[in-house]
């Protein structure tokens, strides 16, 4: 393979390696968004009049920063696939950051599900004493897990991004805007001007 057909061919696989980042991160942002919507804590409550009342927890109420670290992953994915030299350190450090707020989140709910169950149970109640154990699916568990994930995600971005294709380089900082194409007939008549024939 010569010189000039070895370039067209590491492009590619460098545009291969940032659409795969681009992925990767798409899909921990889904599944850290899905992994918030069913039930991690099951309580109960009990008052006079309705008797005993269980209650569940969507990860969303359990854990708000699980849907925020999962919004700020899909803005990372979209940076992925435009930044340049420099931006690709911003991404990596975001991820990280998700993967850091996903892991602690998950882990705090674990670790003391109690407040967080009596507080559903008092708002659906209206009575803060539980009327049973606390019990937690697997949900937060798994994000737990994906927390793990972005970290190591977060580190093979960061061996990875140094060949990525460059982008635009008006996704560049400090990248001078697109030079503006010439009118024929203008550049006709400023070579004119000059005392140039143009013809």
């Amino acid at each position: 393979m010569t010189a000039a057909e070895a370039r067209p061919a590491a492009g590619r696989r460098a545009g291969a390696t940032r659409w795969r980042a681009v992925v990767v991160v798409l899909i921990l942002a889904a599944a850290a968004l899905a992994a918030g919507v069913p039930d991690w804590i099951h309580a109960a409550g009990a008052t006079a009049l309705q008797g005993h009342v269980p209650v569940a927890v969507t990860g969303t109420q359990a854990a708000p920063g699980v849907p925020a670290a999962a919004l700020v992953l899909l803005a990372a994915a979209a940076a992925a696939g435009l930044v340049g030299r420099f931006g690709r350190w911003a991404v990596v450090v975001v991820v990280a950051g998700s993967g850091v707020l996903l892991a602690a989140s998950a882990l705090a709910v674990i670790a003391d599900p109690g407040p967080v169950a009596r507080s559903a149970v008092a708002e659906a109640t209206g009575i803060t004493a539980l009327a049973g154990p606390v019990t937690l699916t697997a949900a937060p568990y798994a994000v737990a897990a994906l927390g793990v994930a972005g970290v190591l995600v977060a580190g093979w971005l960061a061996l990875t991004s140094r060949t990525w294709a460059r982008p635009s380089p008006r996704h560049e900082p400090g990248a001078a805007p697109p030079a503006a194409v010439p009118d024929d007939d203008q550049s006709a008549w400023d070579a004119l001007s000059r005392g140039n024939d143009p013809s």
